[in-house]
């Protein structure tokens, strides 16, 4: 490896090598930020499975959630439509 030649207060290496270097301090910077949150070492991909996991799963939970909102609004739209034309039909007798 040639060392870099500098003109005018800059540096110039060859593509090659300036994309290899990058490529390294990517790989060092994700390492570190992934032992900064815990995930590094032997269980590291297993937690990360898990977490998509649970994430799933709160998803599944949100949405059938929201279906059963649903569900139970427009039952109870509907048992007040049915009570109201029984009402007005008067289904239930006793009326005047």
């Amino acid at each position: 490896m040639t060392p870099p030649r500098s003109d005018q207060g800059f540096v110039r290496m060859p593509d090659a090598e300036f994309e290899a270097m990058l490529a390294r301090a990517a790989e060092k910077g994700a390492k570190r930020a992934l032992a900064d949150v815990g995930l590094d070492g032997q269980e590291a991909a297993l937690d990360i499975r898990d977490l998509r996991s649970l994430l799933d799963c709160i998803r599944l939970v949100r949405r059938t959630a929201m279906q059963t909102a649903v569900r139970m609004i427009t039952t109870g739209v509907m048992l007040a439509l049915l009570a109201g034309i029984a009402i007005k039909l008067k289904i239930f007798g006793g009326g005047p």
